[in-house]
């Protein structure tokens, strides 16, 4: 195989077999990378401009009833500081980053019970009451088919729940005691109620194969996420995975490309976990095809508590409160801050 023809094919096609992406993943040099991500910029270039979006994010519960391998909020990490944001914490986050012209708020959390359809039903309709023209984003793990259905008639616009692996085999080997087909169910039955549907996978998961990510990668062309959150495995020191290496850099930046080929209108977040790893990463995130940052808007009292993995980024252009320096930032690397709602441009709500 000729691995310039499959970078091209992705390019003029958007698709490619599973022999030839697990070719370009096993294949992959620096020259084929760099065109690889230069063709994933162009992509981005013409459905979206130079126009990154910003959503302020909201950190809402550090608890969480999983015990999933690698993450730090995991049920049996003792040493894990808890914390649950108020309603009047959350709304005044809101409005702070109302100030500050982000019109996306990603509320994110562990699987808390505290955070019953109830309650989240009346922090979302609070929100769209005071401020109806901006997007709720919910990035709360598993609930029901009726908990869904409730949030999203409350007025949640967009859910995020990564796949994680769409290999079954890695998929419960780091999930303890978790259901492979449950979560694909979760994910159709968000598609199905009518949010703009997230997916998404870790690049360098221990034991995780190319073979591995191919399958993310055929999962995602298939189901044709909204978004498309990918970021790299890094270790927690409070987790059976706390002794494997972080994911690298360079093949979660391939695997950005991949996929902003495979899905040329996705939305797709350049993460703080590349920056985490590398201070240039969500940079380099941006620059192959990422079109999407999420400051923090999370009280600064409770941030260094959600620890989902070690050496979190804690630069001053993740804070959603240096909002200049953000957009200094992007406009240096020849984007800019869009500050819309920022819907994927084939969703039809």
């Amino acid at each position: 195989m000729d691995i310039e023809k499959i970078i091209y094919k992705l390019y003029e096609e958007n698709n490619a077999t599973r022999e030839e992406l697990l070719y370009l993943l096993d294949n992959i040099d620096e020259k084929s990378r760099e065109l690889l991500v230069n063709l994933a910029h162009k992509t981005r270039m013409k459905y979206y401009g130079n126009k990154v979006y910003v959503r302020g994010l909201i950190e809402l519960t550090s608890y969480c009833k999983k015990d999933c391998k690698y993450c730090g909020l995991r049920r049996n990490n003792k040493n894990a500081q808890r914390y649950r944001l108020t309603k009047e914490e959350v709304l005044e986050c809101v409005r702070k980053g109302d100030k500050l012209g982000y019109k996306t708020f990603v509320m994110q959390g562990g699987e808390d019970a505290y955070f019953t359809d109830e309650i989240m039903v009346d922090i979302i309709k609070s929100i769209k009451k005071e401020f109806p023209d901006n997007a709720i984003t919910l990035s709360l793990g598993e609930r029901s088919y009726e908990s869904y259905k409730k949030m999203f008639d409350a007025g949640a616009d967009r859910y995020l729940l990564r796949h994680e692996s769409a290999s079954k085999e890695l998929y419960e080997d780091i999930h303890t005691n978790e259901s492979f087909e449950y979560r694909r169910e979760c994910l159709k039955n968000l598609k199905e109620i009518g949010y703009q549907t997230g997916a998404g996978f870790m690049v360098g998961i221990p034991n995780q194969t190319n073979e591995d990510l191919v399958n993310d990668f055929l999962f995602v062309k298939e189901f044709e996420p909204a978004m498309c959150g990918i970021g790299p495995f890094i270790p927690h020191k409070d987790t059976p995975l706390r002794d494997y290496p972080h994911g690298s850099l360079e093949k979660t930046i391939t695997c950005l490309a991949i996929v902003r080929l495979l899905l040329p209108k996705v939305l797709l977040p350049a993460t703080t976990a590349l920056s985490s790893i590398d201070k240039t990463g969500r940079d380099q995130g941006i620059k192959a095809g990422g079109n999407v940052i999420m400051p923090n808007l999370s009280p600064m009292g409770v941030r260094k508590n959600y620890s989902l993995y070690d050496n979190k980024a804690y630069i001053l252009d993740e804070d959603a409160e240096y909002r200049k320096m953000i957009g200094e930032k992007i406009e240096s690397l020849g984007f800019e801050i869009e500050t819309t709602r920022g819907d994927n441009p084939d969703f039809r709500k």
